[in-house]
């Protein structure tokens, strides 16, 4: 028989915030256990939240990115369950009034578009942190950090619309992409901030009722989320077809197993006993709130990398990799207006710009060159005055000195030579001193000429003008004897 599989994500995404959704502690990662923390995020008795207007905002910037229908009124409420990373012993929520419903995106794969549906964006607070290894006692207790309980959240949920891992791998990294460029989320999954847990059964091709599902929790990453669904979906097919049937769990993915193992029977709603937060009011978004956070939006992604194709003539990869960030999609056009030549700025930005800046572990923002800098360099290149290769030793030179490419090719004396008597006479010293090479050109084997230019070029210390190299070498190597 052949299996259909269905699949939906639910993806926490932590907000941008400088403090957390319902006090002003602090959400910066990495700081000692327990520092960040006041009687609001413990929980204790007394102490009232407070919501967070910047939470609110950046919430409601990712509801409208995803095309969203945004509630004038939704509600906060208190989901209980009692865990030791959750201090008040309930996670302030939203459930049957949420901040957003509908909305989605489109994935891409193997060339062909579908559309992936949204259910709910919804708003939550974080639980703290269970930490199970690490100490000496780690085999007998559990300790626990509540430095993240009470950090801002969305819960993107999605309709069950995907048919295939690659599918859900694909919607996880264009939503992650949309985050970070509108600046909610900064997409770092291995500190937690991006996380996905996926909904996997299968059913019978054809039929229209779902199969039982299985929760796979904590994915924080895209080439897990892949892999946890291909397997779970894979143990599902084999455990149907062997006569067993699938139980409704949560299951952990284990990345160094390979495999997805069950954590716990899957609760259901009802068991978490929702009931509105009495100390917070409904949260009310007026129509006027939202047209001015949508007047601070910009371009989306997928919006530019159709415009980077279409006005640019880039190809779809230079696109994608342009648009990996707003940063980098802003420098890119900077630079290609400043070069007059947007596949080499293209060229040039995603091979020597994004390797030092790897290299050097920066943002596109920390880049002391500045575009017009770059495309300067890039229109060196295009009128002849130096070569490729001199160009990449200037790029070095102008990185962190800010010296314009014009003032250290005049000081440098690295502009290339287009006077005909002096490249020939570099051209007729490489033909003399590589006979071999030239017996072969001459010959027929004609890929010994791309070896003889470079020779050419390194006789002339690289200043030699490329095009008109080739010109005299041609010449003198086709010239009868």
């Amino acid at each position: 028989m052949r299996y259909e599989p269905v699949i939906g994500l639910e993806i926490h995404a932590q907000l941008n915030t400088r403090t957390k959704i319902f006090c002003g502690c602090s959400t910066a990662f990495g700081a000692p256990p327990n520092s960040h923390v006041c009687p609001v995020c413990l929980g204790l008795p007394g102490a009232l939240p407070v919501l967070n207007r910047q939470a609110v905002d950046y919430a409601i910037k990712a509801a409208l990115a995803l095309g969203c229908e945004v509630q004038p009124e939704s509600v906060f409420a208190r989901k209980n369950y009692f865990y030791p990373d959750l201090p008040k012993g309930y996670q302030i929520s939203q459930y049957e009034r949420p901040l957003a419903i509908g909305g989605g995106l489109d994935v891409q794969v193997d060339g062909t578009s579908r559309w992936i549906g949204l259910t709910r964006i919804h708003m939550e607070e974080d639980a703290g942190k269970s930490l199970h290894d690490g100490f000496f006692d780690s085999d007998r207790k559990t300790y626990v950090d509540y430095n993240r309980s009470g950090v801002p959240l969305i819960e993107i949920v999605s309709e069950p619309d995907m048919r295939s891992a690659a599918e859900a791998a694909d919607f996880f990294s264009r939503l992650r992409d949309v985050l970070v460029w509108l600046g909610v989320n900064d997409g770092n999954m291995e500190e937690g901030s991006l996380r996905c847990d996926a909904n996997v059964s299968v059913r019978p091709v054809g039929r229209e009722r779902f199969g039982t599902k299985a929760e796979v929790k904590n994915l924080n990453s895209f080439r897990y989320v892949q892999k946890a669904i291909e397997y779970e979906i894979d143990r599902q097919i084999d455990l149907i077809d062997g006569g067993g049937r699938v139980i409704q769990e949560t299951r952990l993915w284990d990345s160094a197993a390979g495999r997805t193992h069950a954590m716990r029977s899957k609760e259901e709603a009802h068991d978490y006993r929702y009931f509105p937060e009495p100390d917070l009011p409904p949260l009310i978004v007026d129509g006027g709130r939202i047209e001015q956070i949508r007047g601070t939006m910009q371009e989306l992604p997928e919006a530019r990398r159709r415009r980077f194709v279409a006005a640019y003539g880039l190809p779809d990869y230079d696109a994608g990799v342009l648009t990996q960030s707003a940063g980098l999609a802003a420098y890119f056009e900077e630079t290609a207006a400043a070069a007059g030549n947007a596949k080499a700025a293209s060229n040039w930005v995603m091979g020597e710009l994004l390797r030092t800046v790897n290299e050097r572990g920066q943002e596109i923002e920390q880049v002391p060159l500045r575009p017009a800098a770059l495309g300067g360099l890039i229109a060196l290149v295009d009128r002849g005055t130096i070569s490729h290769s001199i160009a990449k030793d200037v790029f070095v030179k102008m990185y962190d000195s800010g010296r314009s490419a014009d003032d250290i090719v005049a000081a440098e004396g690295l502009a290339q030579s287009s006077d005909e008597d002096a490249v020939l006479a570099v051209v007729r010293t490489v033909i003399a001193a590589n006979a071999d090479a030239v017996a072969q050109y001459r010959a027929g084997k004609m890929q010994t000429f791309g070896f003889l230019v470079g020779q050419v070029m390194k006789g002339s210390g690289g200043k030699a003008n490329p095009k008109l190299a080739n010109q005299l070498l041609k010449r003198e190597l086709d010239a009868p004897a």
